[in-house]
């Protein structure tokens, strides 16, 4: 039985739906308002013809079988590029920009980039077996980071000033505004690169410095949290077939507000060790909270539409993240907190012990759901590889760099060598990971694949 055939499926045999917020409900009731039918414009790819039907909302994005692509005209290769005519975007062959024209498509996905350049450090950092000459080589990736990050906020500084308008433009843009966070993602890496590289012992100027901006970056990333989500609810209407994991990226700063909690608390003295801890566990809390909604769309979304475009696949490791980087701070922030705690100081002792414990469990709870996704993602990009090279690739790199580094500080916290072992493999595939995912950066930057008309982030092609 068909239930979508209405003459003989269980599910219609009644003309007026069951479902309560179903227009037909809604307009049986007593002096209910009548709804006129609105004409959407739907095309039958079939006959080649609009055809008519009725709905509530103009702004609605058409529905899309599984299996098929919503505006699949975005998707033809062929644009009307200014200044250049009708081209072939992905023809190798297509005409070169000058810097000027490429400039104004370097966009804040940039970020990525020194992000995953900043876990790399940490990773180095964290390793469990380390051998002579690690450390000087992560001190080396922290000092390439930053030099990388003083690179693109010049870049993003000149295009700003050269084209006056795309600051307003960029930040509000249904999809370039979505990576707007990861700029604020590559100044956590750095804080906690800092702290680990460049912070020595005992240095109470500096060691209050990293405090500073620790409180810093949570006041101002809370705000991101709060405004851009507002401002994404108040301006743009998507549907649920076009959902993407960037949807996640503005809660992500907040979150790792708890990574760099884990990392900075036990440098710091008592008195200020325990309120950085509750801030970055509240924080983390937030992150994870509103992750977990989004998931529930990310799963509506591929129920009901399938994968994104095999273009758009590697941002499902975007999923990987905040389940990954919550189990990393858990363990962080309870081994920052003292040994014993006398909350109310009232003589009562808490042991840490137990509190650490309780965090351990919890880490390796969210571990699994991390594993899932890291699953379902790599199954997917292996299913249908991309073709060009897109910034989003980087979503390769960052959210299972949290991942290896859960790994790690499980493997640590149970003691266990042969978990040591396995997350050191991981670090070598994640190393891999980061030299391909470069190596492709490096060359659509050269071969013009990247910073071109209508192939970065600043158009929505999906």
């Amino acid at each position: 039985m068909d239930r979508r055939d209405p003459q003989h499926s269980a599910w219609t045999e009644s003309e007026v739906s069951t479902r309560k917020n179903s227009a037909e409900w809604q307009t049986s009731r007593p002096n209910s308002p009548k709804l006129a039918p609105l004409d959407l414009g739907f095309v039958d790819e079939k006959k080649g013809k609009e055809t008519e039907k009725d709905g509530y909302n103009t702004s609605i994005t058409p529905v899309v079988e599984k299996g098929t692509t919503p505006h699949a005209a975005a998707h033809s290769h062929l644009r009307d590029v200014p200044g250049l005519g009708m081209i072939d975007i992905n023809d190798p062959n297509r005409p070169r920009l000058g810097w000027k024209a490429r400039i104004h498509h370097f966009t804040w996905a940039w970020y990525t980039l020194t992000m995953s350049t900043g876990g790399l450090a940490l990773l180095i950092f964290a390793q469990p077996h380390q051998f002579p000459g690690l450390r000087q080589i992560g001190t080396v990736v922290y000092v390439i980071n930053i030099i990388l990050f003083v690179l693109v906020c010049s870049a993003m500084l000149t295009r700003f000033f050269l084209y006056p308008g795309d600051m307003k433009k960029s930040l509000t843009h249904e999809r370039e505004g979505f990576f707007f966070p990861t700029f604020f993602l590559s100044i956590a890496t750095l804080i906690t690169s800092t702290n680990r590289y460049a912070i020595p012992e005992n240095d109470e100027t500096l060691v209050w410095a990293i405090q500073v901006a620790f409180w810093g970056y949570l006041i101002i990333t809370l705000m991101l949290a709060i405004g851009q989500y507002s401002f994404v609810f108040a301006r743009h209407n998507f549907g649920l077939q076009t959902m993407m994991p960037t949807w996640i990226l503005p809660i992500f700063p907040i979150m790792l507000t708890g990574t760099i909690a884990s990392v900075i608390a036990d440098t710091q003295p008592e008195i200020a060790a325990v309120p950085i801890v509750v801030a970055g566990l509240t924080c983390q809390g937030l992150g994870l909270s509103v992750a977990v909604l989004m998931y529930a769309h990310m799963v509506g979304r591929l129920m009901s539409a399938g994968l994104p475009h095999r273009e758009h696949r590697p941002g499902l490791f975007m999923n990987v993240g905040p389940p990954a980087f919550t189990a990393l701070a858990l363990i962080g922030m309870a081994n920052g907190l003292p040994n014993n705690l006398d909350p109310d100081r009232d003589g009562i002792i808490i042991d840490a012990g137990i509190i650490r414990t309780i965090a351990l469990m919890s880490a390796i709870f969210l571990w699994a759901l991390a594993a899932w996704w890291f699953g379902i993602a790599i199954i997917a990009v292996i299913s249908s590889p991309p073709v060009y090279f897109h910034l989003g690739w980087w979503a390769m790199v960052f959210p299972n760099t949290g991942f290896t580094l859960a790994t790690i500080t499980i493997a640590n916290q149970l003691g266990n060598e042969a978990v040591k072992w396995f997350a050191t493999g991981m670090s070598i595939c994640l190393l891999g990971a980061y030299c391909f995912v470069l190596y492709h950066h490096i060359r659509a930057v050269v071969i013009q694949d990247i910073m071109y008309t209508m192939r970065d982030e600043d158009y929505n092609d999906h």
